[in-house]
């Protein structure tokens, strides 16, 4: 709908997502700095309220104040940042090795859960209203109170070498980095393209012929924000008991599984991509299956980085790591496929 109301072709429409992406990861660094050194219940608080607010406005953008619509998704990005930051460093400093894991893994729920929930509840609220505008203005309306909590010593007693700062020495910081950029490229791509994907599966397999494409985008839309939502809780879940159980007998756990998981992932969506040709329920399982290993890692990699970096830098490091995995990831990821659409479409190939 965003896409049609301001005539956006499928490579400017993948341009949402990155500007949103590179205004979040540039800005990671500086709340990163401010983490290690402030009030990080103010830092939370101030930048929940910011992309409130900015999402609130979003929806009062006419369509020929395109741009303006671009400049907010980049400022949402900052507000983001300022939470995505900090938010981990506050349980790793409640919590200590044990339980910490734990409760990352509630923590990092909430990523497919939300994302989920954003395509259902635009869905639903465009269905409701008819107007898409309402998903933004119902978004900015919920507001999150943050509890307050004190930047008191992490325990760390792992058997990774505790390093004062993430440095090309720390091979566990520098390798979960770069499996986190692979996994933002992937998870950046799906989120923008997956239901467009679906729809055009449908329409050449002949599904959809009597359905309305307005329609047909929505439920598709609804499928993946469920499967999200599922697959999600369950793959965190399910790598944060792995890990635990694990590393009673193995050291390399936590890598393992995140190897392990990234390989079966990259399996599930291709074999998505390929049977989409034929049998569209079948590619609804195996894209499922993919979300389900990818959610795997988000509570395991964190950890990692958790223990190798001490607490009063983890803010920083953090900040690092949202920094290069964005820049390489998801910051381009979806420009990237819509113009690979664009240019296929333009030799006649889809």
């Amino acid at each position: 709908d965003i896409q049609k109301y301001f005539a956006l072709n499928d490579g400017t429409a993948g341009l949402l997502q990155t500007v949103f992406v590179l205004c979040y990861m540039l800005a990671a660094p500086f709340f990163g700095y401010l983490g290690d050194r402030y009030n990080r219940k103010v830092i939370l608080g101030a930048g929940i309220f910011f992309w409130s607010a900015v999402t609130l406005g979003t929806s009062f953008i006419s369509k020929s104040y395109c741009w303006i619509f671009f400049l907010s998704r980049g400022l949402v990005g900052i507000g983001t940042a300022s939470y995505s930051t900090v938010a981990p460093t506050i349980i790793a400093d409640r919590f200590d090795e044990g339980k910490r894991t734990t409760m990352l893994s509630v923590f990092y729920i909430c990523i497919p859960v939300g994302s989920g929930l954003g395509y259902v509840l635009a869905s639903s609220m465009e269905h409701v209203t008819g107007d898409w505008h309402w998903a933004f203005r119902c978004t900015a309306l919920l507001l999150l109170d943050i509890v307050d909590s004190a930047c008191g010593p992490s325990l760390v007693s792992h058997s990774f070498k505790q390093l004062s700062f993430p440095s090309s020495s720390s091979w566990s910081f520098v390798w979960s980095s770069l499996g986190l950029t692979a996994m933002a490229f992937v998870t950046g791509a799906l989120g923008l393209w997956v239901p467009v994907f679906l729809y055009r599966a449908q329409v050449a397999l002949g599904i959809v012929q009597q359905c309305l494409e307005k329609s047909c985008n929505s439920s598709n839309s609804l499928i993946f924000g469920g499967i999200t939502i599922g697959t999600g809780i369950l793959g965190v879940i399910a790598g944060a008991e792995a890990a635990r159980r694990l590393r009673k007998t193995n050291s390399r756990a936590d890598p393992l599984i995140c190897a392990t998981s990234m390989l079966v992932s990259s399996l599930c969506l291709y074999i998505a991509i390929m049977v989409a040709q034929k049998n569209i329920l079948s590619t609804f399982i195996f894209i499922a299956f993919g979300e389900l290993f990818l959610s795997v890692n988000w509570a395991v990699v964190t950890d990692i980085l958790l223990y190798v970096v001490t607490p009063r830098r983890q803010s920083t490091a953090i900040a690092l790591q949202i920094l290069v995995s964005h820049l390489l990831g998801d910051a381009g990821s979806p420009y990237l496929i819509g113009m690979v659409r664009e240019f296929s479409a333009y030799l006649g190939f889809l």
